[in-house]
């Protein structure tokens, strides 16, 4: 058998069933082996950056590894941001990079790379396969290897003569993965701790983001009348409208909410590797000995008590722990009983928005309100990286059921990508990518790849001809002296028409109520233009309020 031919069939017995691409002279033979095989749906991109963010946007929907191919050299540059945000956010993938001929390695050939040392630092393993025969061994350990602990991307450089070797090796099929479960007398600690707290906090993280991390996170919280903090961009998996949901620990909140949360007197940490965002900087749980006593919950062993010393420091599944715990005998005082109803109050205020009246362009609160009282309740969310998350972060109902794709790593150009990654995957529900007109004008040409696919994103774009995050960190740091952060747009109405997608402008509040119907209503792709308020630069603060003025 062809080489080519074999890793098609050793990905197939891994289970994949998607491939993201740009194609590649450097990989030609893989790209013949599966024009003909229809068990891998073959996705043809615009650029390597949309295809790896589409990848991640998969894995991120299915839980199993994404799998995107691209060209040596240029095409791994370009896909590298997908790698990165890959680890950052802890998503299983799996990267196919075509690499120059063997016997040009060492030379300095047409875009020869070493992929060791370029994706060294972010890849959980990088792999070059000059064996043919060693394809099925190197493909079922990529999978594994991508799933384990803090699931994460590697990388598989193959040389292009390789592929058109012959091989025998059989296919290997899925390997095991290591998986651990809660001791009892571990959780009983836990659940002693617990017991005598009278102000817990549980902070849940992405590790509990798939059906059953979600159900025993409820279960645990109701079990124990413990209030539920979200870390960054993982808001939906807990009912926002919960009396126990306390907010959700992201970029830019209120101070006064995070001092709120930081007067528990026990924190659970489960799911989370509690990174610098969540703790708002290593300040809560403070790093490396908190203020109070932690319970850290991780499937990777080398992550709890790594940063933050932990009473417990558990490296097992986190739903099997919240399962556990949930199944104790629960202690709850008139105390906390007056705790979760204070987290909860904050809670519900963080959900609070009345859009406001700007002259200078549209309040985003006023269009995603209109949005989300029309959408399903089985939508799909989609956000990019900017300030205008934060509209969508606070306004929309996420009912603990809800599916959102958004960067953790916080890597511009994953808004559009993403929601064609989940049209793909879920082709009845409805999609709506939220962008700002930075990230738009990264990865929008990826609408092309919607027009071709036959998709319907609703594509929802925050144009304020900034870039809004930089801008509110200029205001803070150098008031009145912007440099850098304008932004020339196009009409991303007529650009999204462009591509056969219905393109609406929203210019004025008032109009969002209609422009949300249309976009509802119409039975294929939709750009909606907004033409946002700069002074509005988040749904938390004004340029004026950052000026101090």
């Amino acid at each position: 058998m062809r080489a080519a031919d074999l890793m098609v069939e050793c990905l197939a017995a891994q289970g994949a069933d998607r491939i993201f691409c740009v194609p590649g002279e450097s990989y030609l033979a893989l790209l013949d082996a599966l024009r003909d095989d229809a068990r891998i749906d073959l996705v043809v991109c615009r650029h390597e950056g949309g295809a790896g963010l589409m990848a991640v946007a998969d894995a991120k929907l299915t839980g199993r590894p994404g799998v995107v191919a691209a060209s040596r050299g240029p095409g791994a540059t370009n896909a590298s941001i997908a790698i990165h945000l890959a680890q950052q956010d802890a998503v299983p993938l799996v990267a196919l990079i075509g690499q120059v001929a063997r016997q040009e390695r060492g030379r300095g050939a047409f875009q020869e790379v070493d992929y060791s040392a370029m994706f060294g630092t972010i890849a959980k393993a990088v792999w070059e396969i000059s064996d043919a025969d060693r394809l099925p061994e190197a493909i079922a350990r990529a999978w594994q290897t991508a799933l384990a602990g803090t699931p994460g991307p590697v990388v598989l450089a193959l040389p292009e003569d390789m592929l058109g070797d012959a091989a025998s090796a059989p296919v290997v099929p899925p390997l095991p993965l290591p998986s651990a479960r809660p001791a009892a007398d571990e959780v009983a600690r836990a659940a002693a701790l617990l017991a005598r707290a009278e102000r817990p906090l549980l902070i849940a993280g992405g590790a509990l983001s798939h059906g059953i991390g979600r159900a025993a996170l409820a279960r645990a919280a109701a079990a124990h009348h413990v209030p539920v903090a979200l870390t960054f961009k993982h808001q939906e998996i807990f009912d926002n409208a919960s009396p126990l949901f306390a907010g959700h620990l992201g970029f830019k909140i209120p101070k006064a909410q995070v001092e709120a949360l930081a007067r528990a007197d026990l924190v659970l940490a489960v799911g989370t590797r509690l990174g610098d965002t969540p703790t708002q900087g290593y300040t809560f749980p403070r790093a490396p000995v908190p203020d109070q006593p932690l319970i850290h919950v991780y499937p990777d062993p080398a992550v709890p008590g790594r940063l933050h010393r932990a009473e417990i420091a558990l490296a097992c599944d986190p739903a099997a722990f919240l399962e556990a715990l949930a199944a104790h005998p629960a202690t709850i005082t008139d105390a906390r009983r007056a705790w979760t109803a204070e987290t909860g109050a904050k809670g519900a205020a963080t959900k609070r928005y009345q859009p406001r009246a700007h002259p200078d362009g549209v309040d985003l609160g006023a269009v995603v309100a209109a949005l989300a009282r029309l959408a399903p309740p089985d939508t799909v969310i989609t956000t990019d990286a900017g300030n205008f998350s934060s509209w969508v972060h606070r306004i929309w109902p996420w009912d603990g059921g809800s599916l959102a794709i958004g960067a953790v790593g916080g890597a511009m150009g994953l808004g559009i990508p993403g929601a064609i990654a989940a049209c793909l995957r879920l082709p009845g529900r409805r999609v709506i990518a939220f962008a700002g007109d930075g990230g738009a004008l990264m990865t929008g040409s990826e609408l092309a790849t919607a027009r071709a696919t036959g998709i319907r994103p609703i594509v929802v774009i925050a144009n304020n001809g900034s870039y809004g995050t930089i801008r509110q960190h200029q205001e803070r740091a150098f008031p009145h002296r912007s440099a850098g952060t304008d932004l020339a747009n196009p009409d991303f109405a007529q650009w999204g028409a462009s591509f056969g997608a219905l393109g609406l402008t929203v210019a004025r509040d008032e109009d969002a109520p209609d422009t949300a119907a249309r976009a509802m209503a119409h039975d294929g792709p939709v750009v909606i233009d907004v033409r946002t308020s700069l002074e509005a630069i988040s749904a938390n603060a004004t340029l004026t309020a950052l000026r101090g003025g």
